[in-house]
């Protein structure tokens, strides 16, 4: 049996597909089923049912999967440890954000922890809160840095020292442009512009209103927040968007930004990583750096 066997077994086992494992791994198929026909021979045993478009593991491949992901796990500890003896001169962090923190935060933090420690290569990978979560539990990204975060199984969150604020954003000419709050009641005959299934921007802004008693209806939804902005600025609705995504539109005047009286929302930017793998120095040291930038800006607004 060798790695590269465990490897492409578990990509399968997580992919439920060989064609997509293949692509992920960049491999041809058949090469690819030569390696988990390999290693099915080798254990004498069938590690995944084929159905017509997918593979499921078998009892056999659901016992071995638990095997080889700590297998993985102790590999990257190993990794990890010989790291420790480098004293951050050199390694990687691969981070995933969610699209909020990801775009308007993370690029600011990344810049200053690569200042600190410019041997460390950091990458950085962008998906709505639902991806980035289901990415942290098939353990393909060092950290995860999301809005709003309910815990799954296999995660585990680290820090969530950054201060987010969802505030309701309109165009200049809509007739709330002048008002700093407004009553939540208003809110139901207006038209409000939400982000995808997924989001957690989307998932904090209905629960906050909901446990509110506040009625509200979706007239559009959008996939990317620029395009929530530049919706309200055609008066295409309202929204309600992180304070960070639109400092520079308020600064200019395109947007317009105000409160349900008695109802502020906010929420915590949340670091995640999967509970089964150790801590890297490097990603010790991000989470570290969003501590000390949280406990800077007093965990107020102003240091998002």
């Amino acid at each position: 049996m060798t790695l590269r066997q465990f490897e492409v077994f578990l990509a399968v086992a997580r992919a439920g597909s060989f064609r997509r494992a293949a692509e992920a791994l960049h491999l041809s198929q058949p090469a690819l089923s030569q390696h988990v026909r390999e290693l099915e021979e080798e254990l004498g045993v069938r590690l995944f049912d084929r159905l017509s478009r997918t593979v499921v593991l078998t009892e056999a491949g659901r016992l071995l999967e638990g095997h080889a992901v700590r297998l993985f796990a102790t590999l990257a500890g190993a990794r990890e440890a010989i790291g420790e003896l480098l004293g951050l001169q050199r390694g990687s962090l691969l981070i995933g954000g969610s699209t909020t923190p990801g775009i308007y935060v993370l690029p600011r933090l990344i810049a200053g922890f690569r200042a600190r420690y410019p041997g460390i290569q950091v990458s950085l990978r962008i998906a709505n809160s639902r991806v980035i979560e289901e990415r942290i539990r098939a353990d393909e990204l060092d950290l995860g840095v999301v809005g709003g975060h309910v815990l799954g199984p296999g995660e585990r969150c680290l820090a969530a020292g950054l201060l987010d604020e969802l505030v309701l954003v309109v165009s200049p000419t809509h007739p709330w442009a002048r008002h700093r709050a407004i009553p939540p009641a208003r809110l139901a005959a207006e038209p409000l512009l939400m982000r995808e299934e997924g989001s957690a921007t989307r998932r904090v802004t209905e629960r906050a209103l909901q446990q509110a008693g506040i009625a509200f209806q979706v007239a559009m939804e959008l996939d990317h927040p620029e395009a929530i902005k530049q919706a309200v600025m055609a008066n295409l609705g309202v929204a309600f968007v992180s304070i960070h995504t639109v400092r520079g539109e308020l600064a200019a005047g395109r947007l317009r930004a105000l409160r349900l009286r008695g109802l502020p929302i906010r929420r915590h930017f949340h670091v995640i990583h999967h509970e089964a793998r150790a801590l890297s120095p490097a990603a010790r040291a991000f989470v570290g750096l969003i501590e000390e930038q949280g406990r800077t800006a007093g965990r107020s607004l102003g240091g998002g």
